[in-house]
């Protein structure tokens, strides 16, 4: 039996969750779903990060400790997770001791050499967590991710990573897809990124700029490991690292088919680059495969409080359903790509394909069923040729797979239109009962290839086909 250990990154905990986070939490859902229906044993983890300077900063704001702030917002992604009906194995939080023991054990690993202490001055972008040189910025001296903030001008002294030392290692390891990145285009940009040089990197912060919140050097109190560089830890950590004997770690990192990362296009250099050399550093497996995606802009504008255009996922789950905010965010938003929401896309969508398409063909095709006294035989049934749909979920094109869904649907409501079965009973009995017989195992098909993307909706498909005591559901009422 092959094996898939898939992960979302962790988000910071210093604001409670947005739509963002839900369309990274359901495409990799999405694919760890998937990989449980190809038969993969798969091990699935999300979690919080914790240790970020900016949720301290966001405690003194609200004038509440640090581990309050990080404990009710964590609590906050867990809620959506599960509202989301996201099939995680594992919550991971990095503030827990187990991480921590991890996070430093994975420093105690590193090659000696590839550590040294300096004394740096930088432009610092606290959303970011991170330095950047003065060519990395845009016009107005701003980070890309974060327009509009100031960077801090910061002068410490601090440890660093080598990573120059791994500039080569990194480029064949991407160059020949030992680590493979997907899309090709974010592959490309991670080796236009190590190709213009790679520079050292700063791994701890002073305790006195992380207020003694975070994991501590080992064997220097005076010094919190960079947030990165724990947070990156955690997966592994999850699996019981340092236990190289533990369980999981064992079946799942070292000995694993594949280990997928999904991540946001802002941490790809974190990810793959920066996480690669901290493994082999420390001699530690690699991950075999990283999917990047892009972000959700709301009504064209970039997600930010100070616009005010904060979607809260909770709210549209409670008035929508979580199936058709999963349908939305894996058909609307393209997956190698940015993609905008907007509740007026959301209710044509919605209208257009949930209510007048899937649900309108289930319930007619289940109703002629019943009463014409059509049974389902799930011995007529074959699912496992659909090779389009198979390709696209491998590649994480989840719009291309859902339109293979949509395209079965419309068929089947053009094969209503020219049989009419619902007049044929009348003059022809038996072709009637053939042709819904078709329409019946169509639907069938169409509940089954729907199971990684809206689990709830095939369940409810299968269900009414498979068993006719089941009451006929309306499974997306019309919004008016």
């Amino acid at each position: 039996m092959k094996r898939s250990y898939i992960t979302t990154t962790i988000p910071y905990v210093n604001a409670a969750p947005h739509i963002g986070h839900a369309l990274e939490f359901v495409q990799a859902d999405v694919i760890a779903r998937f990989r449980r229906m190809q038969g993969d044993e798969t091990y699935f983890l999300s979690g919080s990060d914790e240790n970020a300077i900016k949720n301290v900063q966001a405690a003194e704001k609200e004038g509440i400790p640090t581990e309050q702030l990080v404990l009710k917002n964590a609590e906050a992604f867990k809620k959506l997770l599960k509202q989301l009906n996201i099939s995680i194995d594992q919550f991971i939080r990095t503030s827990e001791e187990r991480h921590k023991i991890g996070a430093q054990a994975l420093w105690s690993a590193t090659k000696k050499e590839d550590l040294y202490k300096k004394k740096y001055q930088g432009l610092y972008c606290q959303g970011c967590e991170t330095f950047y040189n003065k060519d990395e910025l845009n016009e107005a001296g701003e980070c890309f991710e974060h327009p509009g903030k100031k960077l801090e001008l910061i002068e410490e002294e601090n440890y660093f990573f080598k990573l120059s030392n791994y500039e080569r290692w990194l480029t064949e390891t991407i160059e020949k897809d030992v680590l493979k990145i997907v899309p090709q285009s974010k592959k490309n940009e991670v080796l236009g990124f190590i190709k213009h040089g790679l520079e050292d990197f700063s791994v701890s912060r002073p305790v006195e700029r992380t207020k003694h919140w975070g994991v501590p050097v080992p064997g220097e109190p005076e010094q919190t490991m960079y947030v990165w560089y724990d947070a990156l830890a955690n997966y592994i950590t999850a699996l019981g690292y340092p236990d190289t004997n533990a369980e999981l770690f064992k079946k799942f990192w070292l000995e694993d088919d594949k280990k997928i990362h999904v991540l946001g296009k802002g941490v790809s250099r974190f990810h793959a680059v920066y996480w690669l050399a901290m493994l082999k550093s420390a001699g530690l497996p690699i991950p075999n495969e990283e999917f990047i995606h892009g972000y959700i802009t709301v009504e064209g504008q970039k997600i930010s409080k100070t616009v005010g255009n904060v979607v809260d996922p909770f709210d549209v789950i409670s008035r929508f359903g979580v199936d058709p905010v999963r349908y939305y965010l894996l058909r609307e938003i393209p997956a190698y790509e940015d993609g905008d929401f907007s509740e007026e896309k959301f209710k044509s969508r919605y209208n257009g394909d949930l209510a007048n398409g899937l649900g309108n063909l289930v319930s007619r095709v289940v109703k002629m069923a019943r009463n014409y006294g059509v049974p389902f035989d799930p011995g007529s049934v074959e699912t496992h040729g659909k090779e389009i749909y198979k390709e696209a979920m491998e590649k994480y094109e989840f719009k291309k797979a859902l339109d293979v869904i949509w395209e079965r649907i419309q068929i089947s409501d053009k094969f209503v239109q020219e049989t009419e079965p619902f007049k044929t009973i009348k003059t022809d009995p038996e072709k009637a009962k053939h042709d819904v017989k078709e329409l019946l195992k169509n639907v069938w098909e169409i509940g089954v290839l729907l199971k990684p993307l809206l689990p709830e909706t095939s369940q409810k498909i299968l269900d009414v086909v498979e068993n006719p005591s089941v009451e006929i559901p309306v499974l997306f009422p019309r919004l008016i």
